[in-house]
């Protein structure tokens, strides 16, 4: 009996391991984890719970908070589009790569030898693909997939062009049919010329119906967003069978300019009940850019104009704010809409969630209507990561941090192997992983600097020498600007966060200024320190920069005999400043 027992016992003991080894699923290699970016543009930090704007209403931002870190102190390098999301996707300071403006940065020589992030996700085994916004001039190349351009649209169409809205008055509205527009996409068209209404870059002929309570048209953000959900399902399915991951931008356009969208975002934001940003009268006063700018630049007009435009100059940008909150509102909406898909899915636990925006916008504080400054209003942004496994929850940071910090971030997240520089003309990457701040929010030990650079450009005839452009350091307390005349802004964001009081003509102040100056004058010399690679040196001669010039633009040897006399470089340079 016992031994009958022994035997039953073994068979099934022999059974049972059959039955486990024959369901176990192969073995698999290591999952990277997907990565999921959102970018909006010229998003300030009006934001339910980052304290820009009382009456914002973002609700599935401050959802997703819950799950991820809030990074409290996040700065764009440089307050306009261009150059801020060049150095958020390559991962280079606009300083180091010399690419500071308006320039197309991927004909910029260390910028285009050196890998972006789609490039580097791709060449680590990635399916890249993106939609709407991303680089402010495309390059296809750099993706597997792409669905649509760029589209700041609607746009109105008086029947034979495109011109601001009707209905916002002069002068602000013959800025024309981008900046000088705002208001809800009205389909009441009394009083306008047969064929007017709106438009969009994707539909030039058809005008567009935008009427509530029918099957309206989708604005552009609401096309990239149900472009985002659909490829997030169709991953997740895929995900079953092919492990490999991918790497997904979306980038909305709003809330940059022309401040559009359906009337009912309009609705939440009574001008009855509207409160305007805390300012303070003559908040210029004791303010500098006016001392390096020209009468036409856009902040300074768009204010003066904007105000000229209402009877009551307050007027003016309370519609104006009402419409920056209305698309702030839609456009969390569309970031709504992309995030529930994922939660939904079975991607949610493997997926790095990553939102922000290229620079913020100024909301007429101290007399200024625009983006491209170096205070708060456009220097600060959004930033919220979730890292399952590697993020705490609903955490926040007071470090602050900037965009050029999250490539290297999702490098070290991701696990991603090789050089990001695609030869020794390009350059490492300048930022520094945020994984112990996502992982320790309050005590992380980070390797980054003290504070945030940001950059503002001064102008072609600086040739663009990073000395003589406009800087500012962002440490947590402290809110330090330095003008290329030299003319300087200090303010205490403990006691002032609004940046009213300019604190550095005062004496007490002397080392602040000092400390402030000296970690932006370090963060300026690091180009010239870094190593390329192992076999330069960390400082280089002037023949290395010569023979650098000459390997670029091999045209400068104007004898043709394969070599640049100094004489021909200096010819050349002069010639060709940039």
């Amino acid at each position: 009996m016992h031994s009958l027992h022994s035997k039953l016992s073994s068979f099934l003991i022999l059974l049972t391991v059959c039955h486990h080894t024959s369901i176990a699923e192969p073995s698999k290699p290591s999952e990277k984890p997907n990565v999921l970016l959102i970018i909006c543009d010229d998003l300030n930090d009006f934001i339910t719970g980052l304290g820009g704007h009382p009456q914002a209403q973002t609700p599935h931002l401050e959802r997703f908070a819950e799950s991820a870190v809030t990074f409290r102190h996040a700065y764009s390098n440089n307050p306009v589009c261009a150059p801020s999301r060049a150095s958020l996707f390559t991962g280079i300071y606009s300083q180091t790569s010399v690419n500071l403006f308006w320039d197309k940065w991927y004909n910029n020589t260390i910028l285009k030898n050196s890998k972006t992030m789609m490039e580097f996700f791709r060449e680590n085994g990635y399916h890249v693909v993106g939609s709407g916004k991303n680089e402010h001039e495309h390059r296809r190349e750099d993706w597997h997939e792409y669905a649509h351009k760029t589209d700041y649209g609607p746009y109105w169409f008086d029947g034979a062009a495109r011109t601001a809205n009707p209905w916002v008055p002069e002068p602000i509205n013959s800025i024309g049919c981008i900046d000088g527009s705002f208001g809800p996409l009205r389909m009441d068209h009394d009083g306008q010329p047969q064929g007017a209404g709106w438009k969009l870059h994707w539909g030039k002929e058809a005008l567009l119906n935008f009427t509530e309570g029918s099957k309206r048209d989708r604005t552009p953000d609401e096309i990239n967003a149900d472009w985002a959900s659909q490829r997030l399902q169709e991953f997740a399915r895929a995900s079953r069978n092919d492990p490999q991951p991918f790497f997904l931008s979306v980038g909305f356009v709003r809330p940059h300019t022309p401040l559009h969208a359906p009337q009912k975002y309009f609705d939440r934001f009574p001008m009855d009940s509207l409160e305007l940003p805390p300012h303070l009268e003559d908040d210029a006063a004791d303010t500098h850019l006016q001392s390096v700018s020209t009468p036409s630049d856009k902040g300074y007009k768009y204010f003066r104009m904007l105000q000229e435009a209402y009877p009551d100059p307050e007027l003016g940008v309370k519609e104006f704010l009402q419409a920056y909150l209305a698309c702030v509102a839609a456009v969390d909406d569309c970031i709504g809409q992309v995030l529930d898909t994922l939660e939904h899915s079975s991607l949610r636990d493997n997926t790095i969630v990553i939102i922000t925006s290229d620079h913020g916008w100024d909301m007429g504080q101290k007399e200024y209507l625009f983006k491209n400054t170096l205070w708060e209003g456009s220097a600060r942004i959004p930033m919220y990561i979730r890292a399952p496994g590697n993020s705490a929850t609903g955490a926040t940071t007071l470090q602050p941090v900037s965009l050029i910090d999250l490539y290297p971030t999702l490098v070290d997240l991701c696990g991603l192997q090789g050089d990001t520089r695609k030869n020794d003309l390009g350059v490492t990457l300048d930022g520094h992983s945020l994984r112990p701040l996502l992982q320790d929010p309050s005590n992380g030990k980070w390797d980054g600097p003290e504070g945030a650079l940001t950059m503002r450009f001064a102008g072609p005839q600086t040739k663009n020498d990073i000395h003589k452009q406009h800087w500012s350091y962002r440490t947590e307390r402290y809110r330090y600007i330095r003008y290329n005349n030299g003319k300087e802004e200090l303010y205490d964001h403990q006691q002032d966060p609004y940046e009213f009081k300019n604190l550095a003509s005062f004496s007490k102040y002397k080392d602040i200024k000092a400390q402030h100056r000296n970690a932006i004058e370090a963060m300026l010399k690091a180009p010239e320190l870094k190593s390329k690679s192992e076999n330069e040196p960390a400082v280089k001669d002037a023949s290395y920069w010569k023979n650098l010039h000459f390997k670029n633009h091999p045209e400068a040897d104007l004898n043709g005999d394969d070599t640049l006399t100094w004489k021909e470089f200096r010819t050349h340079k002069a010639a060709n400043p940039n």
